[in-house]
């Protein structure tokens, strides 16, 4: 009988921990399947392969990345923590709890280079197109290899996408865009805060992005920060040059008209309007269509494509977990293909999204969201063998985060946690957060009196 072929839409957290999954089979003896991963890219880490480029990348293809310089990680490492491979391990020593991109793109990779996972994947390659022969029950994948300048068609018995759902921006549209004497860029493409320096910025809507880059340029020196929002504010003891209005009517010249009658001349307008979940290589069939929240639409276990089984999404839901929630579910993933994990029948499957989307509905408030994210984790590692955790002392840490951000929204960061995998303190970092100007690994990493002296 020959081997099963799975194809990897993408090569970010979520495919990565796909491929580390398959290794941890193999490492063991097992028969895994044919892998192949495709990435648009040419290095691994998804969102966390930062560039500068914005728009469309050098091959033309649209851009991937929404990071940007001095991110620092807006929650706690030990929720995001790999229960295989720790900081500890990584860094040979525990790290402060809050790191920036480049440390968590260091460790990121660290595990990958680990497993020796990096020859499944075909870098610059595009997925275009993946259809679903009902006849011979396989899958065709065509790609577009942006280097060679050549398409491959090959067939899978699963494919499993892996792609994200962080880089294909909303973008809403307000009368006097068009003639803004400023600059209107979405969060997106936002890369430096030093460019907003000495100016006046709006920022729409209420999510973690404006909560970040807000607070990022912020700390770079920008002359004040307004945030407009449709529903309710985000309502954090900001800094003085810091407010928060109602919706946005229109701009008009560089003055922004709000909800409640008043106006603020500014600079630029940055749009932290979220994300959409776009699939433009896959036909209707195959395509997931769902809101940005905990329990994802018509996926079974959150992974499974209710209407063609055969078909896998992973970290497709809205996130408090992230590295160690797309594990759990990659090793869910993984079992199933390899058939220690059967599928109940359709009626089951499809009452299974349902049944979550109600049991979050339900939800009173961000403490028990955290709660309900968390018990679907322990959920799917209760199935597979993916390395246990003290999933709970993970909720406790961002239980915590919670807190101390609403003590301080530009202090939270200074504060550390205890790792669920080691059970050992986080130290504090050498520089407090608003200080911390270079958020290089190497800054990073120096010790309080290499900071000191630098």
């Amino acid at each position: 009988m020959a081997k099963k072929r799975v194809a990897i839409i993408g090569a970010g957290p979520s495919g990565l921990a796909q491929l580390r999954a398959f290794q941890s089979a193999a490492k063991k003896g097992e028969d895994i399947p044919d892998i192949v991963c495709y990435e648009k890219q040419s290095d691994w880490g998804g969102l966390w392969n930062y560039t500068w480029r914005t728009g469309v990348d050098e091959d033309g293809e649209p851009c991937h990345c929404s990071m940007y310089r001095y991110l620092w990680s807006n929650g706690p490492k030990e929720g995001l923590e790999f229960a295989d491979y720790t900081f500890d391990e990584h860094f040979g020593k525990e790290i402060a709890s809050y790191p920036p991109r480049a440390v968590l793109f260091d460790y990121i990779k660290g595990r990958v280079e680990k497993a020796g996972v990096r020859d499944w994947i075909r870098f610059n390659n595009v997925v275009r197109d993946v259809r679903f022969d009902d006849s011979t029950g396989k899958f065709t994948v065509r790609a577009r290899d942006s280097k060679a300048d050549s398409e491959t068609e090959e067939e899978y018995d699963h494919v499993i996408v892996a792609s994200g759902h962080f880089s294909t921006p909303n973008v809403p549209y307000y009368p006097g865009f068009e003639s803004f004497n400023g600059r209107v860029l979405h969060a997106h493409d936002f890369r430096d805060a030093r460019e907003f320096k000495d100016k006046d910025i709006l920022i729409l809507g209420t999510s973690y992005s404006a909560e970040d880059i807000g607070s990022q340029c912020w700390k770079y020196g920008c002359k004040s920060i307004t945030v407009a929002h449709r529903t309710a504010a985000m309502g954090y003891d900001w800094p003085e040059n810091w407010q928060e209005v109602p919706a946005l009517v229109k701009v008009d010249g560089n003055t922004a008209h709000f909800k409640d009658g008043t106006s603020k001349e500014v600079d630029a307008v940055i749009l932290c309007t979220g994300y959409r979940h776009h699939f433009n290589f896959l036909p209707d069939d195959l395509r997931l269509k769902t809101a940005n929240r905990l329990a994802a639409a018509d996926l079974y276990k959150g992974v499974v494509w209710n209407q063609n089984p055969q078909m896998f999404y992973l970290g497709m839901q809205d996130q408090w977990y992230t590295f160690n929630m797309f594990d759990a579910q990659a090793w869910w993933v993984r079992d199933q293909i390899m058939g220690k994990i059967a599928l109940p029948d359709a009626a089951t499957m499809e009452a299974d999204p349902k049944a979550r989307e109600a049991a979050e509905d339900a939800l009173e408030d961000d403490y028990a969201c955290i709660a309900y994210q968390g018990a679907y984790v322990q959920e799917l590692i209760d199935e597979t063998d993916y390395p246990s955790f003290d999933v709970e002392a993970a909720n406790q840490a961002f239980y915590a985060w919670k807190k101390h951000k609403k003590k301080g929204i530009m202090e939270f960061r200074n504060h550390g946690y205890t790792s669920p995998m080691t059970g050992k303190q986080a130290p504090a970092h050498h520089t407090p957060w608003k200080d911390a100007l270079d958020d290089s690994l190497e800054a990073y990493l120096q010790t309080d009196k290499q900071a000191e002296d630098a």
